[in-house]
């Protein structure tokens, strides 16, 4: 988790869920994350906070050696996401469970 404070006031955070994937020949560690939450306070938003908060997190996977990274995101962040280098992926499909 990454948080920005204003003082000792959380501002924004963003939180990364890590799952590790089976391993392969080539690679016997695996993993993948999946940005779950990235919020700004609204006083606090449309100044590139979100943005910080993304990238930020982005950098700690690359240390962490991740394979991907998703985001299932709202309609008004998919532009912030975008500007980080988030895609649309034609393989990545979601199946929608009992009670979700």
């Amino acid at each position: 988790m990454v948080v920005v404070r204003d003082d000792d006031v959380v501002i924004g955070m963003a939180w990364l869920a890590v799952v590790q994937r089976v391993p392969t020949p080539r690679a016997p560690r695996r993993a993948s994350g999946d940005l779950q939450c990235v919020y700004v306070v609204p006083e606090a938003r449309d100044g590139g906070l979100g943005g910080r908060l993304i990238r930020a997190v982005l950098d700690g996977d690359r240390e962490l050696g991740l394979e991907r990274v998703t985001v299932h995101s709202s309609p008004r962040a998919i532009p912030a996401y975008a500007r980080c280098g988030f895609q649309e992926s034609p393989r990545l499909l979601q199946a929608r469970v009992a009670g979700a």
